[in-house]
């Protein structure tokens, strides 16, 4: 058997935003995954291993370090690579480039959980962080989300910002920097979060009823981008509680401190995708999504990436 070796500049114009979505969507129809993650290295330079195991789909692992100072030197903060086994007899079948991986896997799993959570009719977004992950949310929530009008962006460094919404300057949808933080989430009706915050950024205060909160940018024990009001008061939702709860800030330390219980989860993929009724309940209820991005969804994202290389 071949190995196909996967890179990003070869595939990347053959890979659509909904067809991602729906990779993830229709992975969550396969038998539950076996998951397990390694973290190695200093908070400001980790390895990051994680691995998954899907029944009829096969495995995969997908190993890459995390050096937020890269940004300085002109280098990516994350780099890496995917190894994709087949199920029958673990035969390796592609290497996969892992920023392929992981740009398509992150945003797609935050669309993927708004098209279940969001109000249908939501118009606009506002994303926090300006950064690689900001920049696939424009892209995918517009390719998905038909009805939004407006693109709002905040960071930290306002130049950055502003930098990035000039980049869609022509796009279909009106997208623009934003100065102030709490206005902007006044006003969203979906709000995604991407950024290495280890203290809340977004305030349960400043989010208004019938918002969807997307948290993506927590990764770590140590890290949370929402405060405790924002996690107590909305209906609470993960990709996956297996690779969420008892292992990312966002939720770990409000459940270490007695905020919430690990029951506050009412859904994963797997229970809002094979049961129509765990999701939203009502317009003026605020949901809040934890993208954890677990190993699994890589597996099911290299799948789709693999037979779009092929041309399948």
């Amino acid at each position: 058997m071949n190995v196909s070796i996967i890179t990003y500049d070869a595939t990347v114009d053959k890979l659509t935003w909904p067809g991602a979505v729906e990779a993830l969507r229709s992975g969550h129809l396969l038998p539950r995954a076996q998951v397990d993650d390694i973290f190695l290295g200093p908070a400001e330079g980790t390895l990051l291993s994680r691995g998954a195991y899907i029944e009829g789909l096969g495995y995969g692992v997908k190993s890459t370090t995390i050096f937020a100072g890269n940004a300085q030197a002109g280098l990516p903060s994350v780099q890496g690579a995917m190894l994709m086994f087949e199920p029958e007899h673990g035969r390796l079948t592609a290497i996969i480039e892992s920023r392929l991986i992981t740009e398509f896997k992150t945003a797609a799993d935050s669309v993927l959980g708004a098209s279940l959570l969001a109000r249908p009719e939501s118009a606009t977004l506002l994303i926090v962080g300006a950064g690689t992950v900001a920049r696939s949310l424009i892209k995918a929530y517009s390719a998905v989300f038909p009805t939004l009008e407006r693109i709002a962006i905040w960071a930290r460094r306002t130049e950055q910002a502003a930098a990035l919404a000039r980049e869609f300057e022509d796009y279909g949808v009106e997208v623009d920097a934003v100065p102030e933080l709490a206005a902007a989430a006044r006003e969203a009706d979906i709000i995604a979060t991407a950024t290495m915050a280890r203290e809340p950024v977004l305030h349960g205060a400043w989010v208004r009823p019938g918002t969807h909160v997307d948290l993506i940018g927590a990764y770590k024990a140590d890290m949370r981008e929402a405060d405790d009001s924002l996690i107590a008061g909305g209906a609470l939702f993960v990709d996956s509680r297996e690779t969420t709860i008892g292992h990312i800030g966002e939720l770990a330390i409000p459940i270490a401190n007695g905020v919430i219980t690990a029951d506050a989860v009412q859904g994963d993929f797997y229970d809002m995708i094979q049961n129509p009724s765990c999701g939203r309940q009502s317009d003026t209820e605020i949901t809040v999504f934890k993208n954890g991005g677990g190993a699994h969804l890589d597996l099911m994202m290299a799948r789709y990436i693999a037979e779009r290389a092929e041309g399948s």
